[in-house]
């Protein structure tokens, strides 16, 4: 069987995937930010002296990473609504993204935190620092750099795991180049397309997370 890659319709449909693009990006983006700011509460809830603190958030964690992401997104997106909560497709998307990942974000975190020498919260204890301050400002920024390049991991998998929204028809880059070859009967160049959108988004973000790596090692003099 003889193939020839068709770069007339290459170009034709270039443009939509780069539109569809967006779309990839909004989720990912959107849905890492808010994975990486609720993880590192639900890191900080998790060492928690109380219970009543510590306890929800660790089932909360325990459940998200015991289930799979396209359950999850079904369940926002089809089973919200029949508890009044009914949200678009795209927003239901994010929050399913946002939810599932923050809670391997909060485990990174946890680690992170961790780490952290017993004497620096008994400094902060002993100059009577709040919990807040001692958190803002000795214990995050301590605790942060060391874990970027496992929350890089974290925002590249985020980025492979986009194509689940087409389940509940999200136009993103893989639902948008189904579409286009079943139109067109020519699959193979919308979908070797969208592998390299893929390929070109995760070696920006792997560039971006060293790049983040090597700033901070430069703010802090000292290894991440």
């Amino acid at each position: 069987m003889h193939f020839e890659w068709d770069w007339g319709y290459t170009l034709e449909i270039l443009p939509i995937l780069a539109e569809a693009s967006l779309v990839t990006l909004k989720a990912t983006l959107g849905g890492f930010f808010l994975a990486a700011v609720f993880g590192l509460i639900l890191a900080v809830m998790r060492l928690s002296q109380s219970a009543w603190v510590a306890r929800p958030a660790t089932v909360f964690v325990e459940l998200v990473r015991s289930t799979p992401l396209l359950i999850q997104i079904f369940f926002i997106y089809y089973v919200f609504p029949e508890f009044g909560l009914t949200l678009r497709a795209m927003t239901a998307g994010i929050a399913a993204l946002a939810l599932h990942y923050s809670a391997y974000c909060a485990e990174v975190y946890r680690a992170g935190l961790e780490n952290i020498p017993n004497g620096q919260w008994e400094a902060a204890t002993a100059l009577n620092l709040s919990t807040y301050v001692t958190f803002k400002d000795i214990i995050i920024p301590q605790a942060i750099p060391p874990v970027v390049p496992a929350l890089g991991n974290h925002l590249v998998a985020l980025f492979k795991e986009t194509p689940l929204l087409s389940a509940i028809a999200v136009l993103e880059l893989m639902q948008t180049a189904k579409i286009l070859g079943s139109e067109s009967f020519q699959y193979t160049e919308p979908i070797t397309l969208v592998g390299l959108f893929f390929l070109v988004f995760s070696l920006v973000s792997a560039f971006g997370v060293r790049q983040l790596e090597s700033w901070l090692k430069n703010r802090h003099g000292e290894p991440v």
